[in-house]
């Protein structure tokens, strides 16, 4: 069942969404060689604790850790651990965040230092599927329009897309109705009306779509090792545009300085 926001809980979403936006920011600052990713972690809880707010993933169904922080192959989920970020890695980090009982819900990924132009290219076509989608995500367009947008952008650069995880609606609850795939028909699934909020995400992959779970019964990895990236904002339905509760912008002007 799709539960329609009101206008003041669409406002209290965005809240949540623009602290994982300035968390995300944080932890931008300090990505680099030689970091961990528990150190990343930390960084995140301490950030939005301060502003008030509890990390939204931390013991969501037992996942020990505020972010989660994949590298290179691993696609999303992964566990914040002892691992040092090397150069020429990609980190995809997904934060949410629980605010006056609303959570937000966003996604991005980091180059570390000098990395491969195919892995750089991987990432931004990957940045614009997200954005095809979100244009998807007006009243009377159907969920199918999004991930058909989002596949029409990407299968024709030749990459994969993850199709046993998928974006979803956000709320009281951080997995909400509709199911948001990323890949999909035109004209086909859920109707979009006036008051759904929902993540789109898609999780793009360098090489085949395939993946597997680690048998940390958490991180999910591309099955042929190729890297994968990951971008995410929430977004509110609405008539003419959809409206991005979630922000890059305070990211890109950490990463741009």
């Amino acid at each position: 069942m799709i539960y329609l926001k009101t206008e003041e809980e669409i406002q209290l979403i965005k809240k949540s969404s623009l602290l994982v936006g300035k968390t995300l920011a944080e932890v931008a600052r300090h990505i680099k060689p030689g970091v961990t990713t528990l150190e990343l972690d930390g960084i995140a809880e301490r950030c939005i604790r301060d502003h008030g707010a509890k990390p939204g993933f931390k013991g969501y169904r037992g996942f020990p850790g505020t972010l989660c922080i994949s590298v290179n192959e691993d696609v999303v989920h992964g566990i914040p651990g002892k691992r040092r970020l090397l150069d020429g890695d990609i980190v995809s980090i997904d934060c949410g965040v629980l605010l006056d009982e609303y959570y937000g819900d966003s996604a991005f990924t980091f180059a570390v230092g000098d990395v491969k132009p195919e892995v750089l290219a991987l990432m931004k076509a990957t940045r614009e599927a997200l954005y095809k989608g979100i244009e998807q995500a007006v009243i009377g367009k159907r969920i199918g329009d999004i991930g058909n947008a989002i596949q029409q952008h990407v299968s024709p650069m030749g990459y994969g897309i993850v199709r046993e995880l998928i974006g979803h609606g956000v709320g009281k609850h951080l997995h909400e109705s509709p199911d948001v795939p990323n890949y999909g028909k035109k004209g086909q699934g859920v109707l979009l009306t006036e008051g759904i909020v929902i993540a789109i995400e898609p999780m793009i992959n360098l090489g085949k779509r395939h993946v597997m779970q680690e048998k940390d019964g958490w991180t999910i990895r591309t099955l042929d090792r190729k890297p994968s990236a990951h971008y995410e904002h929430t977004i509110a339905v609405r008539k003419d545009k959809a409206e991005v509760l979630s922000s890059f912008e305070e990211i890109d002007i950490v990463l741009n300085n």
